[in-house]
């Protein structure tokens, strides 16, 4: 049977997270045999197909093109994918796109997901992180289809060239369940958390929103983003945009600067698979130095225009 990939898109460009979800196609794949393709789903979806041909190891690009996809809706596109027969597994990145969309299609099929895989032991079993990413749990299904949202930071992401894969587009569903009212995006000049290669983050001892100013100029010389900790959110500082951890974003980047943050467990599984850590504390005993690569005990305010100077 045939392994199937949901990409995401916006604005006309693939998004990583979709060369991550193909990674662990890729191992299911090793166990099962059989093709691995890629639906493309939205409207005027062109230029994220011919991007989603050239991923190494993709058989077939599936297009459908409506306005009914235009927004990514889970009742839209959670049932197309519901529709779509031939496919043992159906995998989606355990971002809130995919989150949004693979329970709705599970719950069509009567089957149950899978979220935010880690591993995978074989065709039906995998590992996913509970308890806040303190224990990891070994799950296996009996389910027939199996629908699964892939942790990105867990898998190496796939080639996104080189690849030649077959296109083909897929009947549409005529029916529109759902309509957008309204859209609102927040624009930034910087990377996105989740695939960003440099994440600067700050928490409670931020104290105020206007203090974010110093850690942006730092993430702007480093080529970076800006994130934040649930108690900088919840104490009104950032939007929750910014917010990494547990009911936050998940990011693993090659670099991760921890600023006043005390490194709750709900913080830490967001942020524990980065590749170095440095953290910048005046409290020596903080839990953030645990997991640290780098920790400096220092006063924030006299350390971050140090490091800006510097930098």
């Amino acid at each position: 049977m045939s392994i199937l990939i949901i990409a995401e898109h916006a604005e006309g460009v693939l998004k990583p997270s979709t060369l991550n979800a193909v990674a662990a196609g890729v191992e299911i794949q090793s166990h099962t045999g059989g093709d691995l393709d890629v639906l493309v789903a939205g409207h005027e979806i062109a230029p994220v197909a011919s991007q989603a041909q050239a991923i190494q190891g993709v058989a077939t690009v599936l297009t459908a093109d409506s306005p009914a996809y235009g927004f990514g809706g889970a009742a839209s596109i959670g049932g197309l994918i519901a529709n779509l027969a031939g496919y043992s597994h159906v995998l989606a990145p355990a971002t809130s796109y995919g989150k949004n969309i693979i329970p709705f299609a599970a719950a069509k099929q009567d089957v149950q997901a899978i979220s935010d895989i880690t591993a995978v032991r074989d065709a039906k079993t995998f590992v996913r992180p509970i308890y806040a990413g303190n224990a990891f749990a070994t799950v296996e299904t009996s389910d027939a289809i199996v629908l699964v949202t892939v942790r990105t930071t867990a898998f190496e992401a796939v080639a996104d060239t080189g690849g030649s894969a077959a296109m083909r587009a897929v009947d549409v569903m005529t029916a529109e369940p759902t309509t957008l009212l309204r859209n609102e995006l927040t624009k930034l000049e910087r990377p996105e958390l989740t695939s960003a290669r440099v994440v600067v983050s700050g928490g409670r001892g931020m104290q105020n929103g206007e203090n974010f100013a110093m850690l942006e100029r730092v993430a702007d010389k480093l080529g970076g983003a800006v994130g934040a900790s649930r108690a900088a959110v919840d104490a009104g500082y950032v939007t929750n945009d910014y917010q990494v951890g547990q009911t936050g974003k998940v990011v693993a980047p090659e670099l991760y600067l921890a600023v006043g943050i005390s490194g709750a467990i709900q913080h830490l599984a967001g942020m524990k698979d980065s590749k170095v850590i440095a953290a910048i504390n005046k409290d020596a005993d903080a839990p953030i130095f645990q997991v640290a690569d780098y920790g400096l005990v220092a006063d924030l305010f006299t350390a971050i225009p140090e490091l800006e100077e510097t930098l």
